[in-house]
């Protein structure tokens, strides 16, 4: 599916629309090679000098192993996303029109269309060597049923890069007919009612409205209990995050140590080197000034020797 804003272009005019591939690539990523992989993809886009891009590929969270057979049952089967997306735009409509017969007849396809795309992500999941346990399953399924009811819950569906499961509103139909209109009519003109009914009345309206409010408070109270499970999650998932990024630091620390080691190893053999070779080229000096003396000496006495042999000879004349 086509997502909103089109292309985006970098400064310098080249397509920038890779970035949108990776996170797409991410998101189809399975949970357990979604950090080692995001991780590459960010060092590669900064090593060509896309910071920004870096930026968002780094920021993407990894998703939970619900979230992502979700994402992969929109990416691997795209006209029974489109035919699902379509069903939740009918039953919404008919659920703000009270159409109850409507509402009957697709509620009947929400129960069979849900059980049926979830064994399809189970099975989707299985094929990836990701297995989902009953208790993802529930969530996947709770996706799809949120998909159904909430038109901003199948946008972010429908864009393939959920991080967690989605959770259903209460106030969403649950199968049974609307309740039909108040009847008109002769039948339909109530006698009137007595003090003591209209007392009755007013209680059980009165109790009819404390219920209501209990159970809008306890709605509202497992909703946040529901996102707070969720920022529980996407903690654990930074907090994992965290302790990758850290031992991939600690490791790269422990070979540049290592480096750092071998390099000052090998200078410090260069420095032996360099005074075993001062030491030689002076011992050489040496050895010449000591040869050129004895050269000289040398000299000096054949010279004194052919003197006196010349002397003699100069007397018999």
């Amino acid at each position: 599916m086509q997502r909103k804003g089109g292309r985006r272009r970098d400064p310098d005019g080249q397509d920038a629309e890779a970035v949108e591939q990776v996170l797409d690539e991410l998101y189809a990523t399975p949970p357990s090679a979604f950090v080692p992989h995001r991780e590459e993809r960010a060092a590669a886009a900064r090593t060509a000098g896309r910071k920004e891009d870096a930026r968002r590929i780094h920021a993407a969270r990894r998703p939970t192993l619900a979230a992502w057979a979700a994402n992969l049952l929109t990416r691997s089967r795209p006209e029974e996303t489109r035919r699902f997306l379509e069903l939740g735009q009918a039953l919404r409509e008919a659920h703000r029109t009270l159409d109850a017969a409507g509402l009957k007849d697709l509620s009947a396809q929400r129960r069979h269309i849900v059980a049926v795309l979830s064994q399809q992500a189970a099975q989707l999941a299985a094929e990836a060597g990701q297995r989902l346990s009953p208790a993802a399953l529930r969530e996947v399924e709770s996706t799809l049923r949120a998909v159904l009811a909430d038109p901003d819950a199948a946008d972010r569906w429908a864009g393939g890069r959920l991080e967690t499961a989605l959770t259903p509103p209460s106030t969403f139909p649950s199968g049974t007919a609307a309740p039909e209109p108040a009847r008109t009519g002769p039948r339909a003109s109530a006698r009137p009612k007595s003090p003591r009914t209209a007392s009755g009345t007013r209680a059980k309206d009165e109790l009819a409205e404390r219920r209501r409010e209990r159970r809008e408070e306890r709605e509202r109270a497992e909703q946040e209990a529901a996102r707070a499970e969720r920022h529980l999650r996407d903690a654990r998932a930074e907090q994992t995050d965290a302790r990758e990024s850290l031992r991939r630091a600690d490791d790269e620390l422990g070979r540049v140590r290592e480096t750092v080691a071998a390099a000052e190893e090998r200078l410090r053999a260069a420095h032996e080197d360099l005074e075993r070779a001062e030491r030689e080229q002076r011992e050489a000096e040496e050895r010449e000034r000591t040869a050129a003396d004895a050269v000289t000496g040398a000299e000096r006495e054949a010279r004194a020797s052919a003197r006196r042999v010349d002397r003699p000879a100069g007397r018999d004349r």
